[in-house]
């Protein structure tokens, strides 16, 4: 209620000494001066508008085949049938912003994606603590318009780095304090982009850093393991008959090493749609490879955390940053 108030005193400042201006200009008298440094200090107090990018650019989308363009709105808002991939920059206000950077990845079990609570809401979450904030609508596993729809995601995913990475100086990032979060399926994504940094799967001619420098995992889907996955992930990526190649290749759990990032996991023990096994075991593997890693499980939450108010899981990853250095500058 603070934030809102203040933003609407701050509005109401700037339509007044834009109003004085402007009525100034239509009577010919000079009128107030008002000072371009106070001008530019307020608007410093205002994030940038929300830009949308394609997210290679001009460029072919790799692994893509010629399909039509069938992306539409499911259930609850969701985004279904992507296969265009963009990426939304919301960048913080000048006065706040200390940066760091972090990656977004909707859940969605790789058939939609979780637009509305897990992307822009999000976004405007980190971006008012003075993170850049970057939520990719990534291709969803689709064999009609991918020539290998196992890879698609973690493809997007890449390119989503290389995007913050080789923009970071005009943004003034930090490209050594750009993280990842993913909600669900989107966290099986981050913890594959975490795991599989050492091999671009997508073209990367001037050898931009692929690897997170930090993870946050909400209710992440991890291993492909058939007794322990969440199934209509897995089948959505892989098929329903993948080869012990795909299922081993894409069990994160099973590809961590010492140079894996360090993570906040968080996880509802009643989840009954991914089970907390599964973060219990991308615990296991980080802290065994000696990766520093956090873990919070809450007792009562459902999948999505439904059953907890936003602030409470939200408040636990602004002071994780914080202790680690990513929120300040020059600190890594």
């Amino acid at each position: 209620m603070k934030n809102r108030m203040r933003t609407l005193c701050l509005v109401f400042l700037i339509s007044m000494l834009s109003f004085s201006t402007i009525r100034a200009q239509q009577t010919g008298s000079s009128g107030p001066q008002i000072d371009p440094t106070i001008m530019a200090r307020i608007r410093s107090w205002f994030p940038p508008e929300t830009q949308t990018f394609p997210l290679y650019g001009d460029d072919r989308v790799p692994n893509s085949k010629p399909a039509p363009d069938e992306e539409g709105t499911g259930p609850m808002g969701s985004l279904v049938k992507v296969s265009r991939p963009q990426i939304l920059a919301f960048l913080p206000a000048a006065a706040k912003a200390n940066g760091a950077s972090i990656v977004i990845f909707p859940g969605g079990g790789y058939v939609g994606l979780t637009w509305n609570t897990e992307g822009p809401a999000v976004a405007q979450f980190f971006q008012d603590h003075g993170i850049a904030a970057f939520v990719v609508k990534y291709r969803l596993p689709n064999d009609a318009s991918m020539e290998d729809k196992s890879i698609g995601p973690l493809q997007d995913a890449q390119q989503a780095m290389r995007f913050v990475r080789k923009r970071a100086k005009e943004w003034n990032l930090d490209p050594a304090r750009v993280g990842i979060i993913g909600f669900s399926a989107g966290g099986h994504l981050a913890s594959t982009l975490a795991t599989h940094f050492d091999k671009a799967y997508v073209p990367d001619p001037d050898h931009v850093n692929l690897r997170p420098d930090f993870m946050i995992l909400v209710y992440p889907v991890i291993t492909m393991d058939p007794k322990l996955t969440h199934m209509g992930s897995r089948n959505a990526l892989l098929g329903k008959d993948p080869t012990d190649d795909q299922v081993r290749l894409f069990s994160n759990e099973l590809q961590v090493t010492r140079a894996t990032p360090p993570a906040l996991i968080l996880h509802a023990a009643d989840d009954g749609l991914v089970d907390v096994d599964n973060s219990i075991l991308f615990f296991d593997a980080l802290r065994h490879a000696k990766v520093p890693v956090e873990m919070s499980i809450f007792e009562k939450g459902e999948h999505g955390f439904t059953l907890i108010p936003r602030d409470r899981w939200e408040s636990l990853i602004v002071p994780w940053l914080e202790r680690n250095g990513w929120m300040n500058k020059g600190a890594n």
